[in-house]
């Protein structure tokens, strides 16, 4: 589908961008990629790796801009929505800024794709936005209800919006795993509680979600990805062996679990081989079944959260995977 495709990628200076263009290009080969973000300093960063090829364009633009978002819509196809306020204490120390980027932002996302005749956008979402206790989770719930709700907004030939969730992302700068690794020589590794889990999800898994997502959606549909969980005590044994652990308390909005989807959400929740996909009750587009498709309805009581998850990743495999990647770890 995207092969030979103009994509639009706001927030594409970010972790995600960083895996999306080198992988999208190799394996679509689309006719351009145009990274829409307001970091000039992050763009010339990534120019060098990328500003020689033609296929790949740089837009300096802010997702609050409603206007400079309409100029760099213009041919485009598909639209990828990654620009976010994202660090949970940020958005907490300045709620009005995060409510332009999170929420006016995605309205004017959402606009510009339905008014430039964008074929079908995906948007990112999180975690946090599954039973919010914090500002970034709680606007990042309402973008993903004016995300399903746009696809009523447009109309039944124009855009079609689907959303992508996840949790953090393996490696990814200020995360756990570059925090600890930064710290281990000192012997002592700080944990919060050591009942906490988390879901473990590697940035390739993640750009190939939203491929499907592409590939799969007809409208409103919220993707989940099946990862597997690791416990806190775990990641800091497999990052620092022999260490000892410092229990310091969980931080102001942080969870002790991260959860996907929520027991309410279950009435509307299909399972597939390698993930979930919540499709929304509005129009009972639940029940449709060229959404449905093959999916198998998940129990009454059915949620996703990193404690009760069916698949946990050994100490051995993210040491592996710490390896294979070392030199990205804490780099996007």
């Amino acid at each position: 589908m995207l092969t030979g495709s103009t994509i639009l990628l706001t927030g594409g200076t970010g972790s995600f961008g960083s895996r999306f263009v080198p992988m999208t290009l190799a394996k679509y080969k689309p006719r351009r990629i145009i990274i829409y973000s307001r970091d000039e300093m992050k763009q010339w960063e990534m120019a060098k790796l990328y500003g020689h090829l033609p296929e790949v364009r740089f837009f300096i633009g802010d997702v609050r801009d409603r206007d400079r978002l309409y100029r760099a819509m213009d041919g485009v196809d598909f639209v990828v929505h990654a620009a976010a306020t994202k660090i949970v204490p940020t958005a907490e120390y300045n709620p009005f800024e995060c409510v332009k980027t999170n929420i006016n932002g995605a309205m004017n996302v959402i606009d510009a794709c339905i008014d430039k005749g964008v074929k079908r956008c995906v948007a990112l979402s999180t975690d946090k936005a599954s039973a919010p206790i914090n500002l970034y989770g709680a606007t990042k719930l309402c973008s993903d209800k004016l995300f399903v709700a746009g696809n009523s907004y447009s109309g039944a030939d124009k855009c079609r919006f689907s959303v992508v969730r996840y949790g953090n992302v393996m490696g990814s700068r200020g995360s756990v795993i570059p925090f600890f690794l930064s710290i281990k020589d000192k012997g002592v590794i700080p944990i919060t509680d050591p009942r906490m889990t988390r879901f473990m999800i590697s940035l390739e898994q993640g750009v190939e979600l939203v491929w499907h997502a592409f590939d799969d959606m007809v409208g409103g549909e919220i993707y989940v990805k099946k990862i597997p969980s690791m416990n806190i005590v775990d990641i800091a044994r497999a990052v620092a062996p022999g260490s000892a652990h410092e229990t310091v308390g969980i931080r102001p909005g942080e969870k002790l679990h991260e959860q996907m989807i929520g027991v309410e959400d279950a009435p509307h929740t299909y399972e597939y081989d390698e993930h979930f996909k919540i499709i929304p009750a509005i129009h009972n587009w639940s029940k449709d079944p060229v959404r449905i498709r093959d999916g198998r309805a998940v129990a009454e009581n059915f949620a996703y959260s990193s404690d009760n998850n069916a698949a946990w990743m050994p100490i051995e495999d993210l040491q592996q995977w710490m390896t294979d990647n070392a030199e990205k770890i804490g780099q996007f």
